[in-house]
């Protein structure tokens, strides 16, 4: 496994994960017990087993999109359903906001649920007979909220998810996309502190997905809540994703940002996944901008850093001077040059390695 584990902030991981495994079989504990923790999948197989997660180590940490995907099979939903511990992983060890997950009594997890985790499916698993509104203060009605407080807080959500107007409708009177809206704003209507994300937008059609990437975006933008987002949609993962964990086999190949992940794929199985990726449409101006050189004249246009370059290429390219860059309090932090816009985007992308 190849992985950036620095971040910047000095609090401790509110998702952490030290050597998680899960196989599946009957002599699964025991034949790991013997692997001194080098499993192989093929030999496992042969004796009956399936390896689900193997080996994963990794943290996340407040307020970040961890992103995991991977093809069907690759483990990426069973490593999510481990961290929920809606199934049990067979060894390793998981820490909620410091709390060891896999030491605690079904009274200490179903409180851990109730009070700091939030769970989207791809299945929307609306209560046909209830209304949106219903649906929503469903869980904070389990939790003994009072029917006025409950319904109360779920119109709320209803607002922030955008679906005023829709409360009093019932899911079969409301479109996929919209009852997704629903599943999310149930989900979030209890307060979270930790999100789980399994596929859920892969049943909707391009267009929806897509208005619903952007929704969940702008959601993310507001709540700031520590996601752990599971898709086989690469496109998807780089859209979202503070960082990306690439699964394969049970195994977390890269665990990186988008922007490392594209430009320096740690093995060849990673690189199939980048290499047809539009670079312009990944890259942060970041990523290209050069330090500020005083002595430079500095073309009128100033883009941000976390632009992508896609959004301000065409802008960029045809200015005579170089382009100030700025940080979200409009300072300037780099300058970008046009030549190496082209030279980046271009320049290398038929280069062997060896040539660069």
């Amino acid at each position: 496994m190849a992985s950036n584990e620095t971040h910047t902030t000095n609090t401790r991981p509110v998702i952490a994960c030290e050597s998680v495994f899960k196989i599946f079989g009957e002599n699964a504990a025991k034949m790991l017990a013997g692997t001194q923790g080098n499993v192989d999948a093929k030999a496992f197989q042969d004796a009956g087993c399936i390896v689900g997660v193997n080996n994963a180590s990794f943290e996340v940490f407040q307020g970040e999109m961890l992103v995991v995907m991977g093809l069907s099979g690759s483990g990426k939903s069973t490593l999510l359903r481990c961290i929920s511990k809606l199934t049990h992983a067979t060894a390793g060890r998981i820490f909620i906001d410091g709390q060891d997950l896999l030491a605690m009594n079904n009274k200490q997890l179903i409180e851990l649920r109730r009070s700091k985790m939030g769970m989207v499916f791809q299945s929307f698993a609306l209560l046909p007979h209830k209304t949106v509104v219903e649906n929503i203060a469903f869980p904070l009605q389990i939790k003994g909220m009072s029917t006025d407080e409950s319904i109360k807080k779920a119109m709320e959500m209803v607002q922030l998810v955008g679906l005023l107007g829709r409360e009093n409708y019932f899911p079969r009177q409301l479109s996929g996309g919209q009852q997704q809206r629903v599943g999310i704003a149930r989900s979030l209507a209890i307060e979270p502190d930790i999100w789980f994300l399994d596929e859920p937008f892969s049943a909707l059609d391009p267009l929806i997905r897509k208005e619903m990437q952007d929704e969940f975006l702008r959601l993310q933008g507001v709540l700031n809540k520590t996601i752990l987002f599971v898709t086989h949609d690469f496109d998807e993962a780089l859209r979202l994703a503070d960082r990306i964990a690439i699964m394969k086999d049970g195994v977390i190949e890269q665990l990186d940002t988008p922007t490392n992940i594209v430009l320096n794929p740690a093995t060849e199985y990673v690189r199939k996944f980048t290499e047809e990726v539009p670079r312009e449409k990944v890259l942060r101006i970041e990523s290209v901008m050069d330090p500020l050189n005083e002595s430079e004249i500095l073309s009128d246009l100033k883009v941000s850093k976390d632009a992508i370059i896609e959004t301000v290429a065409a802008a960029v390219l045809t200015e005579r001077n170089p382009v100030a860059v700025t940080d979200a309090n409009h300072n300037v932090v780099g300058v970008l040059h046009p030549s190496r816009v082209i030279r980046v985007l271009f320049g290398d992308r038929d280069r062997q390695p060896s040539q660069q």
